[in-house]
């Protein structure tokens, strides 16, 4: 999940730190993936296969043989996608009111040329954001002005008081976030460091310039043991290619320490630098909103090529991986970038994926501020009066949600009701029962809605690749899947008895305890979140053939009033 602690960023330099310290192999979230690793496991059934899976494969084959589907658009609202990937040919979705490659609005959507989606990230000029900053910085800058070093709400106007609490709380987060910031910028100097020793080390061990696993793995433990395990250990834990030189390994902490001490450097920056000069909108401003490019696959798009893979890949090409359905188009948004995404880009991401025919949108991205909450809050609910299904990632950090507030939510602040569709997910492993719950995941009895498969998931990622990922990043479109799935089936479901469906079909794990995410207590499984399960295709869609559908087909026409 992107959000405002960098959680894409600073899953990359945890796994860097790896290198150096050998220890965070022990650690119960990468036990959980060294031990549950069975590629398409999301897929797999607890009846037929032993694993806490999503029961997908058991559907098609006792479920949907022989039965026709009609095809389901799903928007990716993330930071890009590879539409070029083997494994996502005739996945993606193609404007077809659009020319591409004209330079002309065919459409009239205000969008120039957007084929496969948009890039509200990107400039005229063909420029593009990759990363941003967080939302806490923005919203310091915001109000530093104002306050200052003022400490006591005496002195403050009664009026500007809730305000004035709020800018407290920014700047204490700022000053933590100061420290943890030199902190990474320590420790990735110590990784690379120590890596580069190992280097030197087995270099001379093997006399040779340049080393490979094989390499590592013929030098004898009595010359350089202990360096020797940790790397092989490193290159097994994450399945890191053979191909792969240690040299290439330590550029890539070279380039990370760089990134984080930019970071740092950028604590005092103008955060809204960048984006004015790149893609100059008015952030201000929501009415603002024909800004971007048609560039859906700028920068890295990994996170968002790894979702849309367990969402859309292809299951009949005998190549890669499978996803979870057979008839979807995925619609790519980019939004998200490395940092924060903003309120304004997601509130018109939705906006952009319901008016182009989106039924489902998986955003597997958050923040703990909102200061644009209005916004998106208002697209939610066009997303709700059109009949769009959102599906969001509950997050990464081990927190109990009910207790902290994360953004975007389905709580509509300005009537205080439920959005009627929202989904809100957390990760599950493959088990045992005790380590059910991933030790990352966010988790709340009120705030998650259930739990999905989120642990070493595989995917594709950019340039025809595949890796395996964690994250709630991961387990939100596993049931943006499943909801694509029964959309295709039964397509006279609205997206409200979809979600009824998802969450009353979740297999419940009855009476197993284990340990809450983030702490080193025991608790029952159902107690994690609203409806104590995981989401399950094989349940989902034997309840969704009993219900009798409420929407209403007319969806071509309602399209194209929406753009024009």
């Amino acid at each position: 999940m992107i959000n405002d602690k960098g959680y894409m960023k600073k899953s990359v330099c945890i796994l860097l730190l790896v290198f150096s310290f050998l220890v965070y192999l022990q650690s119960p979230v990468l036990a959980q993936a060294r031990r549950f690793t069975p590629r398409g496991w999301q897929l797999m059934d607890l009846k037929k296969d032993s694993i806490y899976g999503a029961s997908v494969n058991r559907a098609y084959s006792e479920l949907l043989v022989g039965k026709k589907s009609k095809q389901v658009i799903v928007a990716v609202i993330d930071a890009g996608v590879d539409t070029a990937h083997e494994d996502l040919r005739g996945r993606i979705w193609t404007n077809p009111r659009e020319i591409p490659g004209n330079e002309i609005d065919d459409d009239h959507d205000g969008f120039v040329d957007d084929i496969h989606g948009w890039n509200f990230l990107g400039g005229k000029d063909g420029r593009n954001i990759s990363s941003d900053s967080y939302e806490g910085t923005r919203e310091y800058f915001r109000l530093r002005p104002i306050y200052g070093d003022q400490t006591d709400s005496a002195l403050i106007d009664p009026n500007k008081r809730k305000e004035f609490a709020y800018w407290l709380k920014l700047k204490e987060a700022r000053e933590k976030d100061s420290i943890d910031q030199a902190l990474e910028v320590t420790y990735l100097s110590e990784a690379v460091t120590q890596s580069t020793r190992a280097d030197t080390l087995l270099r001379r061990a093997s006399q040779k310039d340049t080393l490979y696993p094989k390499d590592i793995m013929s030098i004898p433990d009595s010359i350089a043991g202990p360096e020797k395990q940790k790397m092989l250990a490193v290159y097994k834990e994450f399945r890191i290619k053979p191909d792969q030189s240690l040299e290439d390994i330590i550029k890539e902490e070279k380039r990370y320490l760089q990134e984080a001490k930019d970071r740092l450097a950028a604590l005092d920056v103008d955060p809204n630098a960048e984006r004015r000069d790149i893609v100059g909108d008015d952030p201000d401003n929501i009415n603002d909103n024909r800004y971007g490019n048609s560039n859906i696959a700028a920068g890295t798009p990994s996170h968002g090529t790894h979702v849309a893979g367990i969402i859309a890949a292809n299951r009949d090409n005998g190549i890669g991986i499978d996803g979870i359905t057979n008839n979807v188009m995925i619609m790519a948004i980019r939004a998200v970038p490395n940092g924060d995404e903003r309120d304004k880009d997601i509130a018109l991401a939705i906006r952009y994926a319901v008016d182009h025919g989106a039924r489902v949108i998986n955003m597997s991205f958050g923040k703990y501020y909102s200061p644009g909450k209005k916004w998106v809050d208002e697209a939610v609910q066009y997303a709700e009066k059109n009949d769009v299904l959102l599906v969001h990632a509950a997050g990464n950090e081990g927190k109990d949600m009910d207790l902290e507030m994360d953004y975007p939510n389905p709580m509509i602040e300005s009537t205080k009701k439920m959005a009627t569709n929202f989904i809100t997910v957390g990760a599950s492993t493959g088990g045992p029962d005790s380590l059910l719950a991933a030790g990352f995941s966010n988790y709340g009895q009120k705030t998650v809605d259930l739990f999905a498969p989120g642990v070493s998931i595989y995917s594709t990622v950019p340039g025809g690749g595949y890796q395996a990922f964690s994250g709630t990043s991961m387990a939100a479109p596993v049931v943006t899947g499943i909801a694509a799935l029964i959309m295709e089936y039964y397509p006279s479901l609205t997206a409200r008895q979809v979600k009824y469906v998802i969450e009353n079909s979740v297999l419940r794990p009855t009476g197993v305890k284990v340990r809450v995410p983030g702490t080193k207590t025991k608790a029952d499984f159902s107690t994690l979140s609203r409806t104590g399960g995981i989401a399950n295709a094989y349940n989902a869609l034997k309840m969704a053939s009993t219900l009798k559908g409420e929407r209403k087909l007319k969806e071509t026409s309602t399209i194209k009033s929406r753009l024009e």
